[in-house]
């Protein structure tokens, strides 16, 4: 029999990393509120960004953490607050202005619900509280097949909480629990230069060997079998929601599910002008086995996927088991380019490391980093400047022979040969300092693309407010195709200079006038200009400063080697 939704009741377990709110339904995670850095909270690594910002003018109801009354160790109930600063890992339930629900959130939804396959109200079963403590919470459910009791407790070690952690304890009586799956629960959105990019990882022996495996995104649900699964983990580009068997699992199971079904927050975000569409963001959730009666005992981890955090767990699980479980897998790329690209991008990461702990500022890091990059590579931009310099002054000689040789193409090739012989010029030289560029560029646009240690982090305030989102002149109510409500000057600006740089490169003759290719390669400029301007306009702004500084400083470069007639 279905539960009254009115009947739910929520009970909190908190510490200085977390706000964990349980739900007797289903015995499950209904929230769960990271707080953001503070003087009250000064151990969190997490900031706030523009969303949390635009709620908190826009839809102060659903600030609420937790979002409905709840009761703390001692059963005292407390009503809900309007406070904020909390960052919500967990989709959850919507409110109305008035503090009435909008969109009740399904308890199947939720982190670490239990999961009948051929039972969809299974999840929504009302649990008992049988122990509730300050660091520990027990539920029991009675049922006609048996018993199910799930205790959560928060770890500690000798230095204290263990930051965003949670043990879990899930046993059962009953005869056959083969169908039972643990819900990972539903990840938040985060947008990253203009796109979510949700993600899926697990850790398994496979084939003999530990490897972490990125799969596809389901477009319904899949299976993963014939594994040795040391965890899974459902993320969203900065967190992540990890379960972490301490017995491997054989199987985990992956599900999409459908946007509409539990809308992230920021619909409401210029709701009016359905500038986040719940259809567009469309949710994912894993599923791991219960194994039969035996108890399954877990490691939860609901926290950023930040470098130094996850090497601390994994010293800190080494320490206190003997083994480490390589949380810190979670930081290894993917991608086509990832072999190629990911030494650069942690050397560039280590470079940038260091600056910040000069300067304390990553924004100014960004940018001597980009400094100590152009520097490594000068020479191979000097080649490049000097090989362009050369093509742009045997362009009219090559012009005058194409039209001598008009009906003879192969005397014409090869006396264009023995010019670029002559000249000391190579067509294909200008061509190869970039491509030997490729893997740190790459290695950078993942870097500053996707760092958490970026997220939230402001530069200049009041315009680059977040150096892992656009920056944001002004703004204004009613959007704009592709533009939106957001003025972003960073793009436009490197637009400009990656203008100027490409009418450098292009000199006029002694007579003032053109040549055809010449004209055709001032055109192809303003092309390029406004489709890089366009594909940069919703880039991170981390991203941005360093193309804009790294392109200033190739005019530079090129200007420097102008007046010293080195080109």
């Amino acid at each position: 029999e279905k539960t009254n939704p009115a009947e739910e009741k929520f009970y909190v377990l908190e510490n200085r990393f977390a706000q964990l709110v349980f739900s007797n339904l289903g015995g499950s995670l209904a929230e769960i509120n990271l707080p953001f850095r503070s003087t009250e909270n000064p151990d969190s690594v997490i900031l706030p960004i523009e969303s949390d910002k635009s709620l908190f003018k826009q839809d102060p109801a659903n600030l609420q953490f937790p979002l409905q009354s709840y009761f703390q160790p001692g059963l005292k109930k407390i009503a809900p607050e309007r406070k904020g600063g909390y960052y919500p890992l967990l989709r959850r339930s919507l409110l109305k202005p008035n503090g009435e629900i909008k969109i009740k959130a399904d308890p199947a939804y939720y982190a670490l619900s239990l999961i009948d396959l051929e039972d969809e109200l299974f999840s929504s079963r009302p649990y008992k509280v049988v122990r509730f403590e300050e660091n520990e919470i027990e539920f029991a459910l009675e049922t006609g097949r048996g018993r199910i009791s799930k205790t959560y407790t928060l770890p500690s070690s000798a230095s204290g909480p263990l930051p965003y952690m949670l043990n879990v304890k899930i046993q059962t009586t009953l005869p056959s629990s083969q169908n039972l799956y643990l819900s990972s629960g539903i990840p938040e959105v985060e947008i990253v230069s203009n796109a979510a990019n949700p993600s899926i990882k697990y850790r398994a022996l496979i084939s003999g060997k530990e490897k972490i495996k990125k799969p596809s995104l389901p477009k319904t649900s899949e299976t993963f079998d014939q594994i040795a699964l040391d965890w899974a983990s459902n993320e969203n580009s900065f967190f992540s929601l990890l379960i972490n068997p301490v017995q491997p699992l054989n199987r985990f199971q992956a599900r999409r599910i459908d946007g509409k079904s539990l809308p992230t927050r920021l619909t409401l975000i210029d709701s009016a002008y359905n500038k986040y569409p719940a259809s567009a963001y469309p949710g994912y959730q894993l599923l791991l086995p219960l194994n039969g009666p035996k108890p399954l005992e877990m490691r939860f981890f609901f926290g950023p996927c930040q470098d130094t955090l996850l090497k601390q767990l994994d010293r800190e699980y080494l320490e206190l088991t003997g083994s480490s479980p390589d949380y810190s897998g979670l930081k290894e790329p993917f991608g086509f380019f990832s072999f190629v690209s990911d030494p650069f991008a942690r050397f560039l990461f280590l470079i940038m490391k260091f600056f910040h702990f000069l300067t304390r500022s990553w924004g100014v890091s960004i940018i001597l980093l980009t400094i100590a990059f152009r520097l490594m590579i000068y020479p191979l931009n000097s080649w490049s400047i000097r090989s362009t310099s050369r093509m742009n002054e045997v362009a009219p000689m090559v012009k005058i022979l194409q039209a001598k040789y008009k009906k003879d193409p192969k005397r014409a090739q090869m006396e264009i040969v023995q010019l670029y012989k002559e000249k000391k010029v190579n067509p294909a030289s200008g061509c190869l300092p970039v491509l030997i560029q490729m893997p740190f560029l790459i290695g950078m646009f993942d870097l500053l693309k996707s760092t958490f240690e970026l997220r939230g982090v402001p530069f200049i305030p009041g315009w680059i407010d977040n150096l892992t989102a656009p920056d944001i002149l002004f703004s204004w109510k009613y959007p704009l195709y592709f533009i939106g409500t957001e003025f972003h000057l960073l793009p436009v600006l490197l637009g400009v200079v990656m203008l100027v740089q490409a009418q450098m490169n292009i000199k006029v003759p002694p007579g003032g006038v053109l040549t055809d290719q010449q004209k055709q390669s001032k055109m192809m400029s303003w092309v390029m200009t406004v489709f890089l301007t366009f594909l940069f306009y919703n880039a991170a702004s981390g991203l941005n400063l360093y193309f804009f500084f790294s392109m200033l400083l190739g005019i530079v470069q090129q200007w420097h080697m102008g007046k010293r007639k080195q080109i």
